[in-house]
């Protein structure tokens, strides 16, 4: 058998700047998405702590069978799927906005302790990634179980963005801009990082993956919160559905290749 016979196709996309324009505006749909049914399950009051935890509960619910649905989709098809692969992501960040909404704000830990439990969630999962596999790959994804890995571990990085980006906003009093501009530099320093030095490859993705997380949340609360709170008061199904059509028209405008798994001999 030749080597291109051997040779595997990853089921995610090769990392490039269309897949980081794609999953930031993924991100703010997540938020504005997972708000619109949260806020929706709430009545648009949080006044009763049994109504917060059942809105966010029920949120977590539908996002998270959504979420389970995709991935073991993604999991059974045998080849690179845009719509699908970009479908499973939005799933994740919406759950994870809800899921991150409950850990914060309903368990009565806050925005720092919600962070700092997804932090060692994130990291339990993927030093269990490592421990399992020997190594963390970011864009060679052929196997079921490397799969399972990389989902939890996208869905965990999701969660800790969200309550990040809430973090940052509200307990850190830099509000929806200034949050936005936190992020965006220190998405800019984890560039300026790729470019400049030898970080490891694999840190530097996940720190990226995590950090366009709250970006996207502080710019979807920037454009569904109230004017009263710092937002602009879109409608949250409009701005949810502008920004679906935005992603559409990446996937099909950006070329979305998958990565060759280079075979062993």
């Amino acid at each position: 058998m030749t080597r291109e016979q051997h040779a595997e196709m990853s089921k995610v996309p090769a990392i490039t700047l269309g897949f980081w324009i794609a999953k930031i505006l993924a991100t703010t749909l997540g938020e504005t998405a997972g708000d619109a049914v949260t806020m929706t399950w709430l009545g648009e009051t949080t006044d009763a702590a049994s109504n917060a935890i059942s809105g966010y509960l029920v949120g977590t619910f539908i996002f998270g069978i959504a979420l389970l649905a995709l991935v073991l989709l993604q999991i059974r098809a045998r080849r690179f799927h845009p719509f699908l692969y970009w479908a499973t992501i939005i799933a994740s960040t919406t759950a994870g906005t809800t899921l991150a909404d409950f850990a914060t704000r309903s368990l009565g830990i806050g925005y720092t302790g919600g962070s700092a439990l997804l932090l060692m969630l994130v990291l339990a999962s993927l030093g269990s990634w490592k421990a399992v596999e020997g190594k963390v790959s970011t864009d060679q994804i052929v196997t079921a179980r490397t799969e399972a890995f990389y989902w939890t571990t996208i869905t965990f990085s999701q969660t800790l963005g969200t309550a990040l980006g809430d973090w940052a906003a509200d307990t850190g009093g830099l509000g929806y801009l200034g949050a936005a501009a936190l992020f965006s530099g220190l998405i800019a320093l984890v560039a300026l990082l790729y470019f400049t030095t030898r970080t490891s490859r694999i840190a530097l993705f996940w720190a990226a993956f995590i950090l366009t997380r709250p970006l996207g949340a502080t710019v979807g609360d920037f454009l569904d919160k109230p004017l009263a709170k710092g937002g602009l008061n879109f409608s949250r199904p409009l701005a949810s559905a502008v920004l679906a059509v935005a992603i559409v028209l990446i996937i099909l405008l950006v070329p979305q290749r998958s990565k060759t798994k280079a075979p062993t001999d």
